[in-house]
């Protein structure tokens, strides 16, 4: 896990700074961030807020958090860098103790995100902002023979692993119900023609859970992977994934 997602750091880096920069992420600030996985969003922020600012990051997973921290040590010697466990739903700061707060790729894995999204706004300070960023597990394309056991995959898959696979949609509504104001959403895409290697383990995992949850066979699913083959060589191979940024302002 710690692998894919500091892949997935490096992939997507542009999504993830361009939201940065939508929040907007300032030098100086005090920022939150709520299930900071390995620290790659963290070590964004860091380079942000510099000198003067402080990060603090949380997660559910020590195991985790021991590798953020390893990740995160040369960053740390530049900008102030708190790493705690801790759960986004019950936040263990006092009211108001941050300029912003962030939970990216978190909710669309949480039950209750609403609840999340509160407590994240209850620690912000009035006038601070609360910043989500989620993809959109409706809205993939993907290059494949064989339609229909790609959307069985997908989409199977996708309702099964996460609580809310249509999250990056739902953002917009979850701040304004948290009570947020001046609420804005970016739209982004992640788009591989070439069969990244990010790419191709988030295809052979989509397999392996599809397998696991019944959906298909083992069969089935080795050929689906393997038509993908055809699809690259013929310099045809497209996946896009939509992210969702949104932001909302604290009122004063």
């Amino acid at each position: 896990m710690a692998k894919s997602l500091e892949e997935r750091g490096r992939t997507h880096a542009r999504l993830r700074r361009r939201f940065l920069k939508f929040v907007p992420i300032r030098s100086g600030e005090c920022v939150l961030e709520v299930g900071c996985g390995t620290g790659v969003v963290v070590r964004d922020l860091a380079a942000r807020v510099g000198r003067g600012g402080a990060v603090v990051g949380i997660d559910a997973s020590r195991r985790m958090l021991d590798r953020a921290r390893a990740l995160c040590r040369e960053t740390a010697r530049r900008t102030r860098i708190a790493l705690r466990v801790a759960d986004g739903a019950s936040l263990p700061f006092a009211a108001n103790r941050f300029d912003a707060a962030l939970a990216v790729t978190v909710l669309l894995h949480v039950a209750d995100p609403l609840r999340v999204v509160r407590e994240m706004a209850r620690v912000t300070r009035p006038g601070g902002r609360v910043g989500l960023q989620d993809q959109d597990f409706g809205v993939v394309a993907i290059t494949h023979p064989d339609r229909s056991v790609t959307e069985r995959i997908m989409r199977g898959v996708a309702e099964r692993f996460y609580e809310e696979p249509h999250s990056g949609r739902r953002l917009p509504g979850l701040l304004r119900a948290a009570g947020l104001t001046d609420v804005r959403l970016l739209t982004d895409v992640y788009q591989d023609t070439t069969l990244e290697p990010w790419t191709k383990t988030f295809l052979e995992r989509r397999a392996e859970r599809a397998v696991h949850f019944g959906i298909v066979d083992v069969p089935t699913a080795e050929r689906w992977l393997d038509g993908f083959t055809a699809v690259v060589a013929a310099d045809a191979f497209v996946l896009t994934v939509n992210y969702y940024g949104a932001v909302g302002v604290k009122p004063r």
